[in-house]
């Protein structure tokens, strides 16, 4: 009998081992069910921000031609190997460059008259189109169009042979997103923002409400960037923008280091910058552009910034 019930005693432990294995074993595969539901859920969540933020239109457009556009289409290939598509906008005798960043809808196709109208005021434009936009290779998305951003750049610097310090970003809308990405810690000669948002977590907060904000947390977010830009920005933003509001811009703005300036454009809305800016605009583009890239490398004082302050743009020697 003592045997037995030492027998029977030996066996407890083992008995319970077993349960709190079993019960391990059932924490373990409920933590990775979990695991995995919140993986495909962030994936989810990315897919569906991709699928709000990226409205492009495939195709031809109007062809530059048919605009009174003089434009040369142009094909790159990033670092990814994605065939975009972009065009080539010559000024002649320029020795500057813009690279035009477009917003979220459509192509680069519907902003060939913009592209014109700054080629106009003396510099090259390379108008770009993101993957998946226009004739582009590709599905869009963050890390994809700040790629293709790159190749634009390099394009510029690289293959044609324009110093970085010549070169002027224009980034309207979401295409100020990834100019500001672009522009961080580069040595460019400026940066002009026009109708952007400081985040697309406040942008969703703006529109959305807190679930908005929640669902574009940590994307597009140039507020966690623009200290890091050193190049003289010029903003610009309708003060009648219903879509991305005038205080997403100014808190982007500042945040932003100097030398830095901003432009409310009066009665202007989100998409109609151009034809409500009309003239002034344009000189204000004008005159930024001749300030931070001066024709023939002579050099300028920047004035009436609207934080009051000067700065000096050193001569291509400097």
């Amino acid at each position: 009998m003592r045997r037995s019930a030492g027998a029977g005693f030996a066996r407890a432990p083992v008995a319970s081992a077993i349960i709190v294995y079993s019960w391990a074993m059932r924490v373990a595969r409920l933590a990775l069910v979990l695991l995995g539901v919140l993986a495909l859920g962030a994936l989810m969540r990315g897919r569906l921000v991709d699928a709000l933020v990226f409205q492009p239109e495939r195709g031809r457009g109007p062809s530059p031609a048919a605009l009174g556009v003089a434009a040369d289409p142009l094909f790159l290939v990033t670092e990814d190997g994605v065939r975009i598509h972009s065009f080539w906008l010559a000024a002649p005798g320029a020795d500057r460059a813009v690279l035009f960043l477009h917003g979220n809808a459509g192509s680069a196709w519907h902003r060939l008259e913009n592209a014109a109208l700054l080629a106009a005021l003396g510099t090259h434009v390379l108008l770009l189109d993101y993957r998946g936009y226009g004739e582009s290779e590709g599905r869009p998305s963050e890390a994809g169009i700040h790629a293709d951003a790159r190749a634009g750049l390099r394009h510029l610097v690289t293959d044609l042979g324009i110093p970085e310090r010549r070169v002027v970003l224009f980034g309207r809308s979401l295409g100020g997103a990834v100019a500001v990405e672009l522009a961080v810690d580069r040595s460019l000669a400026g940066v002009i923002l026009e109708s952007t948002f400081s985040s697309l977590a406040d942008l969703g907060r703006r529109l959305f409400g807190p679930p908005g904000a929640w669902f574009a947390q940590g994307r597009f977010d140039s507020m966690a960037r623009i200290r890091r830009v050193r190049a003289p920005l010029l903003f610009f933003h309708g003060d009648a923008d219903d879509i991305v509001d005038p205080s997403l811009g100014r808190r982007l703005f500042e945040g932003a280091t100097s030398p830095k300036a901003f432009e409310s454009l009066r009665g202007a809305g989100h998409n109609d910058t151009v034809g409500v800016g009309g003239t002034p605009y344009l000189t204000r583009i004008h005159r930024f552009l001749d300030e931070v890239a001066p024709p023939e490398g002579r050099s300028r004082i920047l004035a009436g910034t609207n934080d009051g302050r000067r700065w000096n743009v050193p001569d291509e020697g400097g």
